[in-house]
């Protein structure tokens, strides 16, 4: 660590160099999760539903996760997003709107035994997608 009169600026020098090396201050500097996330700095997103499909878990679990491809408003940019609970996959038709969320896995990452998905399904045409699948609502028409 250097000492004396003339310390301050090596000191500085080292502080710059060290906050590269800090990942939350890269991205922030940087400005890379508005170049590179598709739904960008918001935390939600309206999207178009192109096809459904099923996923298998990774290892060790087993079994088929209920997704679908969804086309994003904004700036038209692909995505698969998750869709939960059980029989929700059939109250979702194609072409319908959807409203997206992250899925909160670590660091904008997939999470869990879900296998490159980093988004989930949290409404279907303006209605919340757990009331729906409950029968408290009724899904609106487009």
């Amino acid at each position: 660590m250097p000492k004396g009169e003339f310390a301050a600026k090596e000191l500085i020098r080292k502080r710059k160099k060290q906050r590269l090396l800090k990942k939350w201050w890269k991205r922030r500097y940087f400005k890379l999760k508005q170049k590179y996330d598709p739904v960008g700095t918001v935390p939600m997103a309206k999207a178009l539903v192109l096809q459904k499909f099923v996923l298998q878990q990774k290892q060790p679990h087993s079994g088929l996760i209920k997704c679908v491809r969804v086309q994003l408003i904004k700036n038209g940019k692909i995505v698969g997003a998750f869709v939960p609970y059980d029989g929700s996959i059939n109250m979702i038709e194609e072409h319908d709107e959807v409203t997206i969320q992250g899925l909160g896995g670590s660091q904008r990452g997939q999470m869990g035994c879900i296998p490159g998905l980093k988004y989930k399904v949290i409404a279907v045409n303006g209605a919340d997608i757990f009331q729906v699948v409950k029968g408290k609502k009724e899904k609106p028409k487009r």
